[in-house]
């Protein structure tokens, strides 16, 4: 099997792996609970939001667990404007958002707020100084992720904060699901910060919020004690501890690891675009992605020629719920690259005989089902 879709999730470290069962198994009572059972997995949640918090910058109060990026996601934004929306009703965001950002965001406009999508660079980031036109006090949230998800842009995210901070009403959300374990992120200036550990090689279900301890939010799930008072429910003690190991096990070895995905990415764009395949992902984007587009083939038909050969990779984001990307087609102003784009999103773990592997059937696959079109025609 040749896995190339990291993007969409990772398979679990076995250190990783091995702490959640081990936690499981061992720490059986309820941190919520007085009784010295409750207190031991409490114990160990601190220390895990400890790690988490030192990681990451932040401080331990300003970390919510959540099931994932997409509740991590949700969370911030409904939370914040449902608690700040007697300050403003605007928010800004880009056509480059995963569908858990756009989806609330499409919910919010339905209850009377307004959606304003900044404008791009040709090479898909965030124009600068069009966001800083569409700025105003009414303006009270600013959601951009930090890499897109499909064509694996990066974002200015500090300069952009800076904007947003000389608006005193107005908070900055990022999804920095695609940052970690590739390249480390300055918070500083982030108001609140999504992710989650199946992007980086920890268990699914797991990930969490950052926000800043001077902001309110209106809860997403209301109910009994939690870690915060932000986001009610039982504690998951294995899911928590091991995604601190998987946070740090992840920011080990960055450099190095990053070193050989660029090497990789390199090799794979040259050969690809030798065989005149188109390549959407710009130069500078982050090395783990390279979107393509393979006209006159639907994307779902040559992701099925290549699972034929158990090879894997997707189309877009796996949930996104478009048949043609918008976040190709924001970038590319192209509709017949944005309705055949597939995503290969590889990893410091893929080996250069899988890149060939997979560039020799993707030729391959073109060849063949490219005949097929003109025999049809």
């Amino acid at each position: 099997m040749i896995y190339l879709d990291y993007s969409a999730t990772t398979p679990v470290n076995e250190e990783v792996l091995n702490t959640y069962i081990k936690t499981t198994k061992q720490m059986i009572g309820n941190p919520n609970s007085l009784h010295k059972l409750g207190v031991e997995a409490k114990s160990l949640i601190d220390a895990a939001t400890r790690q988490i918090a030192n990681i990451l910058g932040v401080k331990a109060n300003e970390v919510i667990y959540t099931s994932g990026a997409s509740e991590a996601n949700n969370t911030a934004i409904k939370g914040i404007c449902l608690t700040y929306q007697n300050r403003g009703k605007t928010i800004i965001t880009t056509k480059l958002e995963h569908s858990s950002i756009l989806e609330p965001l499409h919910y919010l406009e339905q209850q009377g707020f307004t959606v304003e999508y900044v404008n791009l660079t040709e090479t898909g980031k965030v124009d600068l100084e069009d966001l800083k036109s569409k700025m105003s006090d009414d303006v009270i949230l600013v959601t951009i992720a930090s890499i897109s998800s499909e064509l694996g842009i990066i974002q200015p995210i500090e300069e952009i904060a800076k904007i947003v901070k000389e608006y005193p009403k107005a908070y900055f959300h990022s999804d920095i699901t695609q940052s970690i374990g590739k390249q480390k992120i300055d918070l500083t200036n982030v108001d609140l910060a999504s992710f989650s550990a199946q992007k980086f090689y920890g268990m699914k279900g797991s990930g969490a919020l950052i926000k800043k301890e001077n902001i309110k939010i209106t809860p997403l799930i209301h109910g009994g004690k939690s870690t915060t008072n932000d986001r009610s429910g039982t504690p998951a003690t294995p899911l928590i501890v091991s995604m601190a190991k998987a946070l740090r096990l992840a920011s080990e070895n960055l450099e190095e690891k990053q070193a050989k995905v660029k090497k990789y990415n390199d090799y794979l764009r040259e050969e690809l675009q030798k065989e005149n395949i188109t390549i959407n992902s710009p130069k500078d984007a982050i090395p783990n992605i390279l979107n393509i587009s393979i006209e006159q083939i639907k994307p779902e038909t040559f992701l099925h020629a290549l699972e034929a050969k158990d090879i894997y990779i997707s189309t877009k984001t796996a949930c996104s719920t478009n048949d043609t990307s918008d976040a190709v087609l924001a970038v590319t102003q192209d509709k017949t690259k944005a309705s055949h784009s597939l995503r290969i999103s590889i990893s410091y773990l893929t080996t250069k005989e899988e890149i060939d592997t997979l560039i020799k059937e993707v030729i391959n696959i073109r060849n063949e089902l490219s005949s097929l079109y003109v025999k049809k025609d």
